[in-house]
């Protein structure tokens, strides 16, 4: 009995680790590790031409002596060459996984990540789900009705959204939320009671505060989307495959939504990664506006007040977001359709 389980386990071992997703999500790590250090050597090089420091502006303040700048030079490491300042930052990320200390919230940097992280990954998240599950049926009601009069209706609201830019569409729900006020919050994640409020009561106040914010940051990626969406059932609906379906006398629900649909999608699936990672960069917009508490808005004051560990701690969360966006839309493409070899999506 015992060496039955013991050849079973082997065997559950071998088909995992043995396996092309298991050995392709290796490689990718592997490849990941090594494109996430060059991508820090290239910020932080960035970062230091820039001119001045968080400490130039500290020297401002004519109560802070030059003795407590120096400490502060000393603390931070500011006073070592920059090559210096990289190698020991990298140094302790490896070894402690201390991502440095911010200039201006004198607290971890990481601590700060962790605290902001979940409310981007709220954002893109909800505005994914919402861009994918309206653009993709419009593209196939679109392409399913060429030059009719929904396609055309619905190709003027595609170039209509892609005309606008983020910043100006978060300028206009933000008009339109001062002006309907209290239909919707003008700003923040939560209400002044959220505390206050039951557990179903505060995750509805979350999705309540989530509405602006999630259209302004999907109104342009639906538009392009529901763009790609048409022109790739369009080409899919003239294949050979589709007329002869059709000729067998297949309904028109199934030819479409079955044997259409599947085909017509997966270049839209390898499409995931890159427009979640365009996600996370608008939400640096759409946090601002509206006053969200994400890592685009932590950001965008980290470059600011120059904090420099902090800018290069959100930048690495940034690229690796975008790394682990590409690895699922591989695997996702993977499982809708198994004839596609993973080797080959290099």
């Amino acid at each position: 009995m015992t060496s039955i389980k013991s050849n079973r386990n082997f065997r559950l071992l071998n088909s995992l680790f043995g396996s092309e997703t298991f050995t392709y999500v290796v490689k990718r790590l592997l490849q990941a590790l090594l494109t996430l250090l060059l991508a820090s050597a290239l910020c932080f090089a960035i970062i230091e031409l820039a001119p001045g420091n968080y400490l130039d502006t500290l020297s401002q303040n004519p109560k802070i002596s030059p003795e407590t700048l120096q400490q502060y030079k000393e603390e931070f490491g500011l006073d070592k060459p920059a090559i210096e300042q990289y190698l020991l930052w990298l140094q302790q990320i490896v070894t402690r996984g201390n991502f440095g200390k911010s200039f201006v919230y004198q607290r971890s940097v990481a601590s700060l990540l962790w605290e902001r992280v979940p409310a981007t990954l709220l954002m893109a998240i909800a505005s994914l789900i919402v861009t994918w599950a309206i653009a993709i049926p419009l593209g196939i009601v679109a392409a399913v009705n060429q030059n009719k009069t929904v396609d055309r209706i619905l190709q003027v609201v595609s170039y209509t959204g892609q005309g606008f830019p983020s910043f100006i569409t978060a300028l206009l729900l933000l008009f339109f939320a001062q002006n309907t006020s209290p239909l919707f919050p003008i700003g923040g994640m939560t209400s002044i009671d959220h505390a206050d409020l039951p557990w179903w009561g505060q995750i509805l106040d979350y999705c309540w505060h989530l509405i602006l914010p999630t259209v302004a940051l999907s109104v342009t990626s639906f538009a392009g989307l529901q763009r790609l969406m048409r022109g790739q059932f369009l080409d899919v609906l003239r294949q050979d495959y589709i007329r002869t379906a059709r000729a067998k006398g297949l309904p028109d629900n199934r030819v479409i939504y079955v044997h259409a649909l599947r085909n017509a999608i997966n270049p839209l699936v390898t499409l995931l990664g890159f427009e979640f990672a365009s996600l996370l960069s608008g939400a640096f917009i759409a946090e601002f506006f509206f006053n969200w508490p994400g890592l685009g808005k932590l950001t965008l004051e980290a470059v600011t007040n120059q904090d420099l560990y902090l800018v290069m701690a959100s930048l690495m969360m940034g690229a690796a977001m975008l790394i682990v966006g590409n690895l699922l839309a591989d695997l996702l493409l993977k499982a809708i359709d198994p004839r596609i070899k993973l080797e080959n999506l290099q």
